[in-house]
């Protein structure tokens, strides 16, 4: 089976003056292939969880308030495990105005430019698309629509596709991405690089849309 795993970070606030949006968004992409990969993650998780953060029932790896000392552990836990990692980030000052109040097209999009950068037609297996959800259910029901018919031609049709949106506490693959997804998104944000260049061996793709 394949996994993939998608989170974001950032925000889709427009109104740069004022408030204070973030200036750039991201949609980034885990992709693991295999049950035994997935479940060397989802280990490393739970153990980097249980290990090094407080023992709370809403205890979580986020890449927000995860210090850099438990990421460093939690990525030496799986360096030697195969994934990838995709990530396209929205340059937000450059999109058009008329687009500002348009949050789930433009969330959609990105989403599927993502996408479209992983290899899907090399799937000879079942295919998990674990979404963090951020949606209600008629967006939920809109975005997998667009997904569905964005990627059929690109797969296999003997290959099932499901798509779930779950939260980051309900699914440690979500915390996962999250992780990466953070790092990525601070090196455009804040250009601090420190934790992306610890995992930027695993980086298959990673650009900005609208330079």
């Amino acid at each position: 089976m394949w996994y993939l795993y998608v989170d974001e970070s950032g925000d889709l606030g427009f109104d740069f003056f004022a408030k204070s949006p973030s200036k750039y968004f991201t949609v980034c992409l885990l992709l693991v292939r295999g049950s035994e990969h997935n479940r060397a993650i989802l280990s490393a998780v739970n153990k980097t969880v249980r290990r090094k953060l407080p023992q709370r029932d809403s205890s979580e790896l986020k890449g927000t308030r995860t210090s850099f000392e438990v990421k460093q552990y939690f990525y030496r836990l799986i360096q030697n495990v195969p994934f990838e990692i995709f990530a396209l980030t929205l340059n937000k000052r450059r999109v058009y105005e008329d687009l500002h109040g348009k949050k789930d097209r433009l969330y959609n999009f990105i989403a599927r430019q993502v996408l479209d950068q992983v290899p899907l037609m090399d799937a000879t297996t079942r295919i998990e698309l674990t979404m963090d959800r951020c949606k209600n259910t008629a967006e939920v029901a809109e975005f997998n629509a667009y997904i569905e018919r964005q990627v059929q031609g690109r797969i296999d049709p003997r290959i099932p596709l499901n798509i779930a949106h779950r939260t980051s506490h309900e699914h440690r693959g979500l915390q996962a991405v999250d992780l990466f997804s953070w790092g990525v998104f601070r090196s455009y944000e804040k250009r601090d690089t420190e934790w992306r260049d610890v995992f930027a061996e695993k980086i298959q793709y990673d650009d900005v849309y609208l330079k």
